[in-house]
């Protein structure tokens, strides 16, 4: 009888302004293609759960938090900044060489200080979403 081994997904959470949400479905929708587990607030949460405890799960159940960065990224005030905060928190306790926040710019912008130690990746430039892919394969396969 053979056993049939179950291919590990790597679970990846989407930060990102609201006013970014199109890009951002986008996003979640390649990366559903490509075999990554994402979880994208707008399509996880149901009618009566609670939205802040359900987040607070999905960053510390996370292998990956892409943090996608735009112009109104920083400028406006939003529960991503907690969300960021959390997961710099989950970061401090993982091995340094890990990949655990990729920046994602999503526009010409800048990253807030906070993720300025962090190599971004440019979704928008050659290449981009290639590159983002490397890291996670790359991530994924550091798991097992």
């Amino acid at each position: 009888m053979k056993k049939h081994l179950k291919k590990t997904t790597i679970k990846v959470f989407l930060c990102h302004a609201h006013a970014d949400r199109d890009l951002v479905r986008v996003l979640c929708a390649r990366l559903k293609r490509d075999h990554v587990e994402p979880w994208l607030d707008t399509e996880a949460l149901l009618p009566g759960q609670n939205w802040a405890y359900e987040i607070h799960r999905a960053i510390l159940g996370s292998d990956v938090v892409i943090v996608c960065l735009s112009q109104g990224f920083s400028q406006q005030h939003g529960y991503r900044h907690e969300e960021l905060k959390l997961a710099l928190e989950k970061a401090k306790m993982l091995p340094m060489d890990d990949i655990f926040i990729i920046p994602v710019r999503l526009e010409e912008c800048d990253p807030p200080d906070s993720l300025r130690h962090l190599h971004r990746v440019d979704l928008f430039g050659k290449d981009g979403y290639q590159i983002l892919l490397r890291a996670l394969r790359r991530r994924d396969s550091l798991k097992g």
